[in-house]
């Protein structure tokens, strides 16, 4: 423990995000530096409890207070190797995870938790600065060959992890570029893509092999790839948008949160977009209020918009933690994101009834409803109201897995949620088939998908040696 009292002599202090006015006329990370002895002042406040919640809180079992209790005596290499030692990515993590290790924060309880998250980032940023991020190749190699499909976070790490098992590994990405939800789901006001393209060098370096434009299951063979390797991971993601089954919804204008934000990305890494979504001059109503409805949010922010709507069909929640989730548990409660703060209108309780259009078949109205709390979500009466719109963007979440292709040529099972059913070691039930990530949990964090990838790696490694030596 850094420093016996630190928790009561210190409050909480996070980084300022840089002026609205700037960040929305770029595409640059919100957050401005925050000075090195500020961050260790942070570190002083965590308690090194004799049963440290945060722990659990994480989906890695991340060992935050050793951690912590380095950055604050000013040993960083050590910091890095105990970070490291469970999270292959904490640059991904430190910067758009919701840090359920902080809501689980022992002093959380009636403090302020400790600023986990921005202690992570900068644990990995000082690393990468000091030059101690380099590659790890195997000493030796087992002459085993994997395939993983998909190369979003939770492949990536299954990939790193048994490379460095020794194994031989080959990453299947049907986009153009590495990275999957990383590269294309998450705008670069979150994630700014030199951060993942460095690490994604470094496993380069340490011989993972990186094959984009490669679509398991239409361009390359699902046969071939059975001959070719002793074992499979399917980590392609959740990616079957859930939709909005009203009268309208065929308009021009109307369009999927994943069709939109990718484009942006896009256009950001210099690639030119015929007909792009943009929301320029237009009024935008975004439907869903989670995370990816944020993303569009603050993207139509910097498109400059003439104005944005965000509906979401939950009620309101509380501003502080609702007794319904009490600590260590994830707490409902209000969150307002970077986006949030740069404007629109943000709204709860509403449905949307149905779409109007003009002659030539562009979205024009949306027609709305208030209504009462779940499950019902039944409509008040005399509560019904229209709204003028040019672009509507659903970011209403994910229902599973695209099943038609590569899951239905591998005869893969799946569970009652429509995703890939494994047993305790990440193989489905077609032998050598592994599957993990958003894949076979269903829509998650990113850093479940990290702990997903390093789980189903420790099942491959099982499976092909007899026995495993992986965290």
């Amino acid at each position: 423990m850094g420093k016996v009292t630190g928790f009561m002599e210190h409050t909480r202090e996070l980084p300022a995000r840089r002026p609205v006015e700037d960040r929305v006329n770029d595409f640059r990370e919100v957050y401005q530096e925050f000075p090195e002895e500020k961050l260790r002042t942070q570190a002083a406040r965590c308690m090194d409890c004799g049963v440290p919640f945060c722990h659990t809180g994480c989906p890695l079992n991340n060992i935050i207070p050793d951690w912590n209790d380095l950055v604050y005596r000013d040993r960083w290499k050590e910091a890095i190797r105990t970070l490291h030692a469970t999270n292959n990515f904490p640059e991904f993590t430190g910067r758009v995870c919701p840090a359920p290790c902080e809501a689980a924060c022992v002093l959380g309880i009636n403090e302020p938790a400790v600023t986990i998250k921005n202690i992570e980032k900068t644990i990995i940023e000082r690393a990468f600065q000091e030059g101690w991020i380099r590659p790890e190749p195997p000493a030796r190699r087992t002459g085993k060959r994997v395939a993983i499909v998909g190369s979003g976070p939770s492949g990536l790490a299954a990939a790193q992890q048994l490379n460095r098992a020794g194994h031989a590994v080959t990453v299947f990405e049907k986009a153009d570029r590495i990275g999957g939800l990383l590269r294309y789901g998450i705008p670069d006001f979150k994630l700014e893509k030199p951060i993942l393209d460095r690490r994604l060098d470094q496993m380069a370096q340490e011989g993972v092999v990186f094959r984009t434009g490669a679509h398991v299951g239409k361009s390359v063979p699902v046969e071939n790839m059975r001959r070719e390797f002793d074992a499979i991971l399917l980590t392609g993601g959740a990616e079957s948008p859930r939709d909005l089954q009203v009268p309208g919804r065929e308009l021009r204008g109307i369009h999927f949160a994943m069709e939109y934000l990718p484009q942006q990305n896009r256009r950001i890494a210099g690639d030119v977009v015929d007909g792009q979504i943009l929301a320029t001059g237009k009024r935008v109503v975004i439907i869903g209020g989670g995370d990816t409805g944020a993303d569009c949010l603050g993207t139509a922010h910097r498109q400059k918009a003439a104005s944005i709507h965000q509906f979401e069909i939950m009620p309101m929640p509380p501003e502080e933690r609702s007794p319904s989730t009490p600590w260590p548990l994830w707490p409902l409660q209000l969150r307002t994101e970077s986006a949030h703060e740069e404007g629109g209108m943000r709204d709860w309780a509403v449905a949307t009834v149905r779409f109007t259009g003009d002659k030539g078949g562009h979205v024009k109205q949306l027609h709305a409803v208030r209504v009462g709390p779940p499950p019902k979500f039944e409509p008040v009466p005399g509560t019904e109201f229209t709204l003028d719109v040019d672009l509507v963007l659903i970011a209403m979440g994910f229902l599973g897995p695209v099943t038609n292709g590569m899951i239905e040529t591998l005869g893969v099972k799946l569970n009652a949620r429509g995703n890939v059913e494994t047993d305790a070691n990440y193989m489905s039930s077609n032998p050598g088939v592994f599957a993990a990530g958003d894949m076979r949990r269903g829509q998650s964090l990113v850093v479940w998908a990290i702990t997903e990838g390093r789980q189903a790696a420790r099942g491959i490694d099982k499976f092909l040696m007899g026995e495993t030596h992986l965290r």
